[in-house]
Parts: C-alpha cells; structure tokens; sequence
C-alpha cells in the first residue's frame, strides 16, 4: 500500500473538456449549417413559392438584421446565466423555425421564420465562446479556437451538396426538416454535455493582466480595444465575403475566367480556409504574438487580391494564387479569437465575443450591395481593389488593439 501511495499521480484528465469542446465544435457546425441553409436551395423555393429573388432575399435579410441587434444583448445573458443552457435554447429556436419554414406553406411564415432562426443565431457565437474561454486554459486556448472556427467551416462545406440531394430526394421542405433534426440532435448532445471544472488562473496583478480589466456591460464594449476588434471583423469579413460569394462572378466579368475554373478556385480558396485555420490554430501554441500572425496573412491576402486584380493569370497559377488566399485568410483567423480574448476580462466573454461577433453579420448586410453595386456597374476590377484595402485597414485595427488596454 505504501508502495502505492508513492507512485506518482496521473495528469489529469482531459476528457470533460475534450467533451465539452466537441459539442460546442457540433453546435458552431450546426449554426454555419443553417447560415447556408437556404443559399442552395433557393431557386427551388423561389419556383414554390412564385416569387423574386428580391423577395425571397427579405428572409435572408431578416436573419441578419435580428442577429446584429439582439446579438450583444444575448451576450449579456449569457455572461449572466448558464451559456451551455442558452446554447441549447438557441439551437432549439433554430431547429423549430426551420422546421415551421418546411412545414407551413406561407411565404410571409417562411421569411418570419428566417427572423426567428436569427434570434437562435444570436447565441452561438456569444455562448460558444463564453464556455471556450471559461473551461480551456490559455496555453490550449488558440488551437481549441481554431477547432472552433474549421467546425463552422465544416458546416458551409457540408450544406450545399446534402442539402441538394435531400431536394432531389424528398424536396426543399424535407430537406429543412432534416436540418431542423440535425439542431435537435445537436441540443441533446449540448444538454448531455456536463461543463468541467474551470482550469485554475494564476494570480495576477491588474497591471500586468488587461484581460483581469474591471470594465463592465457597455463601457467595456465601447471601449477603443473593443470598438477596433469589432472594427476588424466587420473589414475582415468584407474581404471574405467577397471572395466567397462574388469571385467567381467576379473573375468572369474581369478576366472572361471560365465557370469551371473560377468554380475550383473558389473551390481551393475554401478548402486551404480551412487548412489555414488548422495551421493558424498551431501557431497560437509557439507564439503570442497574435498580432504579426494576422497581420503578415493579411498583408500577403491583400497582395495577392491587388495582383489578380491586375493580371489575367493562367488557370492553375489563378488557381494556386486563390488558395494561397485560403490560407492566409485561415491563419489570422485562430490569432483573431486570442487578441479578442486578451482585452476580455474573465466573465465577459458572451457580451464581448457577442459584440464583436456581430460584424460578420453588419458585413452580411452591407458588403453584398458594395460588391453587387461594383458589378452592376462595370467595375470588377475595384473589388479586388477593394478587398485589398479592407485587409490594409484591418491590419491598422489589429495594430491598435494589440496595443491597448480595455478600459478599466
């Protein structure tokens, strides 16, 4: 017995965070699931119903026009209550306003049913990072991130091609109920989830520890370090969302790029995305200096959407530069999270992740008339332009907020 007692203790365990961080990665791919929900089905609801694009792009609209103003309200709640409860609520309102889309036939129910999924929008990035941040000590906290972020990139890649084949198998409406199951599930698991015991936090001086800033509710949030990370996410997500959504109409109008080659650089652009948030998620655990990460992937993104603004390269340069793209894109986006989380003081990660968060949805408004405006009128050229110029300002943002505090 003796001998036992001297033997040296295990590690501790890592499963009940693994778990947690599982189920909250389940619910982000959820949540990037229902976002594309309708993208590739639209023409099929729009025949069903007999309406416009114009129309039918209200209930898009409305999502993103309820998650930016009820999202940081939201975060507020969750730095208040139980965020893995509210997780779930979240993906339950999801669930049910998907499955009332599929079942009821009213246009005007399916475009008040997209508000409603907006507002089960509202949780998913405040609660996931509330409890990412609460349960995941800061060595692991980059790479824990960046397994966030590729869980959500999982869920844009994954809807398209299922979603499709569930229409050519039993309809659009079927297909909504499917993704409405796919929410249910991902609350069973969510709710089975117990959240482990926070990690411990070393003492530290107030001076020495900006994210230990006493600043609280919205004079934290209109904090400089705060209102310049929101800054960042509305830039960074122009430029993404252009690259996304418009390249490849882009490419054609500019360039005369063929469907099929602009498609697979569209194509590879996605996937290294991806990669480069894996990569990025590594480089968070060699080095803290969040800041250069982001802005040397911004700067070499910025170059490279300048130079294929200028020149009409060969299909597989074209294609090589477009996943570079990807990449640099993906990298910055694990530092991203960590620069946020250092001008959070502990316990205000809802409200401020919520914030922040709601950038990519002002983005999700606004940049498609920028880029919708530029094509219209005949300059395709000036996308790139511009995409290069958002990364420029980000960098100037990211530049401000890793020198600053929160206020206090």
């Amino acid at each position: 017995m003796t001998q036992v007692a001297e033997l040296p203790l295990p590690a501790t365990p890592r499963f009940p965070e693994t778990r947690l961080v599982a189920s909250v990665c389940f619910a982000h791919f959820v949540s990037h699931y229902y976002i594309l929900l309708l993208a590739p089905l639209l023409i099929f609801v729009r025949e069903d119903y007999g309406v416009s694009y114009t129309e039918l792009g209200l209930a898009i609209t409305a999502f993103h026009v309820v998650s930016t103003v009820l999202q940081t309200p939201v975060g507020f709640l969750v730095d208040r209550w139980n965020a893995r409860y509210l997780l779930v609520a979240g993906l339950l309102v999801g669930a049910g306003a998907f499955a009332v889309a599929g079942l009821v036939n009213s246009f005007w129910v399916f475009v008040a049913m997209f508000a409603v999924a907006g507002l089960g929008n509202t949780v998913y990035h405040p609660a996931d990072y509330a409890l990412l941040g609460r349960h995941v000590p800061v060595e692991r906290a980059g790479r824990i991130f960046s397994y966030h972020t590729f869980a959500g990139m999982l869920g844009n890649a994954a809807a398209p091609a299922t979603l499709v084949y569930l229409h050519v198998v039993m309809g659009w409406r079927n297909a909504f109920l499917c993704a409405a199951a796919l929410g249910v599930v991902a609350a069973i698991v969510v709710f089975l989830t117990p959240e482990p015991p926070a990690p411990a936090r070393p003492a530290v001086k107030k001076s020495d520890q900006p994210a230990q800033a006493s600043a609280q509710g919205w004079q934290l949030l209109l904090s400089a370090p705060i209102l310049a990370n929101l800054l960042f996410f509305i830039l960074l997500s122009m430029s993404a969302g252009g690259l996304y959504n418009f390249l490849v109409a882009t490419l054609g109008a500019l360039h005369g790029t063929s469907i099929a080659v602009a498609n697979t650089a569209l194509t590879g652009l996605l996937t290294m995305s991806a990669v480069g948030v894996l990569v990025g998620g590594m480089l968070t655990g060699f080095t803290a200096r969040y800041g250069l990460i982001t802005s040397c992937g911004l700067l070499c993104t910025g170059a490279v959407c300048v130079l294929v603004g200028l020149i009409d390269f060969p299909a597989l340069i074209l294609i090589g530069l477009m996943s570079s793209v990807g990449f640099f894109v993906g990298i910055t986006m694990p530092s991203r999270d960590m620069i946020v989380r250092a001008v959070t003081p502990h316990g205000a990660y809802g409200q401020v992740f919520g914030f922040v968060s709601t950038g990519f949805h002002l983005a999700g408004i606004v940049s498609p008339i920028i880029f919708g405006q530029l094509l219209d009128h005949g300059y395709p050229r000036a996308i790139f332009f511009f995409m290069a110029f958002c990364t420029l300002l980000s960098i100037a943002t990211v530049t401000y907020s890793t020198t600053r505090k929160p206020a206090s």
